[in-house]
């Protein structure tokens, strides 16, 4: 071969391997990419007690406020940074129906709704003494206000069906909390029907049912109950029998409201029973322990609760709650 054709072939081969060989090294030493596990996420349910937004509240919102955010304002930070906002609604939201309650009847405005907006209630409780105060149309007319606002409902409903239904709020990891709610205090004539609205019609039969039911479409499920005696500090054997026995059937907390004070949190087989959270936004001025209450806080992972909180509070002379310590639950 002519020696120039050796020196141009010798030049072209060095060439192509210079350029091509950081490639290849480049390729060899490249790292092995490990598989970093997804962290699961945590998230918080918070419940609480007894919301009244009429007489005494009114007129403190109406002299010292601009509107119904004024209850929540000193404790909406904490009320927002729950992922899952619950509420016992002691007074419906409605500007119809007839009072067919006693002196102690409770009807808020409709603009009431707005003050759940803004504490970010994801769902109250209807079933409670108070829901047929202002008789079916003021009941009708409050779900209509929470449904046009997105806040869900438990404890009642326009039927049957409905009513006796979870209502199921779903968290960002796709997790289903469920709702199921009971009052012990109301009278057939406030229960629902097939094609009539109401309040859930309240026995063990019927308890057991819609438990064992829902735990088949949801992956944790509260039942909450409007029970017990008015400023005792302690459950009685009714509140402690039905709780217990929601938990039986398949309940994963039990959530108690009504006595207008705090009751105390159990672990009943793993799972928690607060017997009643107490006022929340409510004008009962006369006690201490009217004026207190707490929040539980519930931390879930994978549907499971891995920690528990009371997140106390105390109400001040606008009845508006106020975070004044927190205590873990064990």
């Amino acid at each position: 071969m002519h020696r120039k054709n050796i020196f141009l072939f010798l030049g072209i081969f060095l060439a192509v391997v210079f350029l091509f060989f950081p490639l290849f090294e480049d390729e060899e030493k490249e790292p092995i990419k490990e598989e970093v596990p997804v962290e699961e996420e945590t998230y918080t349910l918070l419940f609480t007690g007894d919301i009244m937004l009429d007489r005494g509240v009114k007129h403190m919102v109406e002299k010292h406020g601009e509107d119904y955010t004024f209850p929540f304002l000193n404790i909406a930070d904490t009320l927002q940074e729950a992922d899952l906002l619950f509420g016992n609604l002691e007074s419906m939201i409605s500007d119809r129906g007839r009072k067919t309650g006693s002196i102690y009847s409770f009807r808020a405005e409709p603009q009431a709704i707005e003050g759940l907006v803004f504490a970010g209630f994801d769902i109250v409780s209807l079933a409670n003494n108070h829901a047929f105060d202002y008789d079916r149309e003021a009941f009708e007319q409050t779900m209509d206000i929470l449904k046009e606002k997105e806040i869900a409902y438990t404890g009642g409903g326009f039927n049957k069906k409905e009513a006796h239904s979870p209502s199921t709020i779903s968290l960002k990891d796709g997790t289903k909390v469920g709702f199921l709610g009971y009052t012990e205090f109301l009278y057939p004539y406030a229960f629902v029907k097939e094609n009539r609205s109401g309040v859930t019609d309240f026995s063990k039969e019927n308890m057991k049912r819609d438990i064992e039911r829902a735990k088949k479409d949801t992956d944790f499920l509260v039942v909450t109950f409007h029970y017990g005696d008015e400023y005792q500090k302690e459950p009685n054997e009714k509140q402690k029998s039905l709780s217990r026995k929601a938990i039986d059937y398949g309940a994963d907390v039990v959530i108690g409201h009504h006595p207008h004070v705090t009751q105390p949190v159990e672990n009943y087989n793993g799972k928690y029973i607060a017997y009643s959270l107490g006022n929340f936004v409510f004008d009962q001025y006369f006690s201490e322990e009217t004026m207190r209450g707490f929040m539980l806080e519930l931390e879930l992972k994978n549907s499971e609760v891995i920690r528990v909180k009371k997140i106390h509070y105390a109400l001040n002379e606008f009845y508006q709650p106020k975070v004044v310590g927190r205590e873990e639950v064990k």
